[in-house]
């Protein structure tokens, strides 16, 4: 099979479209609010949806934006007799839709849930591994966007010792969860701003400013 054949092109298209699909847009507005990017930290992810309209959107949020990347990878596979290589690349290309939908001017969210959903396919050993890590971090320190980044920078070697017993991941797999990671962690900038100056704000179950998905 051809490294970039017209199928695996379509398959990445296809992976970006669903990537691009504002989910926490979309919701916000059935659920009887305004625009999330005008409400909150204007950050279209299911954080900011859970604050600004409530908990029931922004679980919902956070499930569809998984099942993106979960259905990029899923279509990948299933069309490529199980690719690697076509999964991977499938799945950033959701990653990099949802964090810059063309629909929204390239304007998206920050990626750690269609990253979560992305890697229970790929690797799920190691997504819940980085799964289990950030809720580790959150409860400790009560960072959101801590968790994220932490669990954003674990995933690599996650991914390399848990891909399967006894083997190394095929190296465009290595590459691409590096470039999945530095995505997550470069689109939590203003967070790591903050985290830095002392004003980041901590995590409760009341109201909280942070955003981090």
């Amino acid at each position: 099979m051809p490294f970039l054949s017209p199928k695996i092109l379509l398959l990445i298209a296809l992976g970006y479209f669903l990537g691009s699909l504002p989910f926490g847009l979309i919701l916000t507005k059935l659920f009887g609010g305004s625009d999330i990017r005008k409400s909150g930290s204007g950050n279209i992810g299911a954080t900011n949806v859970a604050r600004v309209v409530g908990p029931a959107a922004g679980v919902l949020t956070l499930l569809l934006d998984a099942a993106k990347g979960a259905c990029a990878v899923w279509l990948a596979g299933r069309f490529t007799d199980q690719s690697a290589a076509a999964s991977m690349l499938a799945g950033l290309a959701a990653l990099v839709g949802h964090c810059f939908p063309i629909w929204l001017k390239f304007k998206g969210g920050k990626g750690v849930a269609t990253a979560l959903g992305i890697f229970l396919m790929l690797a799920p050993l190691a997504a819940l591994g980085a799964l289990a890590f950030f809720v580790l971090v959150v409860l400790v320190w009560r960072y959101v966007s801590l968790g994220s980044i932490s669990a954003a920078a674990a995933m690599p070697l996650l991914v390399y010792f848990l891909w399967a017993p006894g083997h190394a991941p095929p190296l465009v797999v290595s590459f691409g969860t590096l470039f999945a990671s530095a995505l997550v962690i470069i689109k939590h900038d203003a967070n790591l701003q903050r985290l830095i100056d002392g004003t980041e704000p901590k995590f409760s179950f009341g109201h909280s400013k942070e955003d981090a998905s």
